[in-house]
């Protein structure tokens, strides 16, 4: 005999996950949100959150994340803390395997968002919002008049040095190569930064710290000098990896594993939709994930109303 079928089921508990929970059950859908470990996802890691509207003057990222989760669940969502295991997004209704059970649903959010690659080296974790940072965007005014570094040689990592430079007194930008994979676009305004230094053939050997960052010991890639530099702040600016794995084969793809869906979140498989940082789009923030999930879940409304 089948279980519960829910009207949509959301994968995730991020800021994507619990907004599109928040629409979805205030429009009276059977709403369950599986999350494998706490509300807020990668925004947790985060201490101080400025950008977010609505907080003058900040909040953390859990503390943004339990709020989510209560609003949610105050109009009826349901969380689930599982992990999900495998899904079977062609079948009606839709199945979601987790440690816990199999689960179905008539709709599926796919939230899942994307982790930060990480350098890898030695105390790396352990200083996240000590000093270490991924997102310049997120965290950049804490160390407004101070010293940071940017690692990458991306769009991404240039773009960040860029903002940083307005904000910090000094950005060094730390690439292990000889020039930028950056687009041409942003070579100009970084080459006439004045308080931007790039250091070519770099790359992060050691993070000094004492408590938090204090600074950080680089190598030449080319011949294996090292030095040290003194740090407030680093920022790693080189690439996501979407959390997109479980729906590979199933689900459109674009060359970088993010999940291709437009403005309306709609995948290419009827009933599921994609919100927040799993899927192709431009700008990736707490609060495009937010908008992500609201325009998820008014779809998915329209998808249940459309297929009944």
């Amino acid at each position: 005999m089948m279980e519960k079928i829910y009207d949509t089921i959301i994968i995730g508990g991020g800021p994507a996950g619990y907004t599109a929970a928040l629409y979805a059950a205030r429009a009276g859908l059977d709403t369950l949100i599986i999350e494998k470990f706490s509300a807020g996802g990668q925004m947790t890691q985060t201490q101080l959150i400025e950008n977010y509207p609505g907080f003058s003057e900040g909040i953390d990222g859990f503390t943004l994340g339990d709020n989510m989760k209560k609003s949610a669940e105050t109009f009826g969502a349901v969380t689930e803390t599982a992990e999900v295991l495998s899904v079977d997004l062609l079948s009606t209704p839709k199945r979601i395997t987790a440690d816990n059970g199999d689960y179905f649903a008539k709709t599926v959010i796919i939230a899942t968002g994307a982790e930060h690659k990480h350098l890898g080296i030695e105390h790396e974790d352990e200083l996240i919002g000590r000093g270490v940072g991924y997102c310049a965007a997120c965290d950049g005014m804490m160390y407004r008049k101070k010293t940071v570094a940017v690692v990458g040689g991306g769009n991404s990592a240039v773009s960040d040095a860029l903002l940083l430079s307005r904000i910090c007194e000094k950005v060094y930008v730390i690439h292990r190569r000889d020039s930028f994979r950056a687009s041409k676009v942003y070579h100009e305004p970084m080459m006439k930064a004045e308080n931007v230094e790039i250091l070519w053939n770099s790359k992060v050997d050691e993070l000094l710290f004492d408590r938090k960052l204090t600074g950080i010991k680089i190598a030449d890639t080319q011949n294996g000098d090292t030095r040290e530099i003194a740090l407030d702040g680093l920022f790693i600016s080189i690439g996501r990896t979407p959390e997109s794995g479980l729906f590979e084969g199933q689900i459109e793809l674009d060359a970088n594993k993010y999940i291709v869906a437009e403005e309306t979140t709609r995948t290419n498989i009827g009933g599921v939709f994609a919100a927040g940082d799993v899927r192709t789009k431009a700008l990736r923030q707490i609060v495009t994930a937010a908008a992500d999930g609201a325009v998820a879940a008014y779809f998915a409304e329209e998808y249940i109303t459309e297929n009944k």
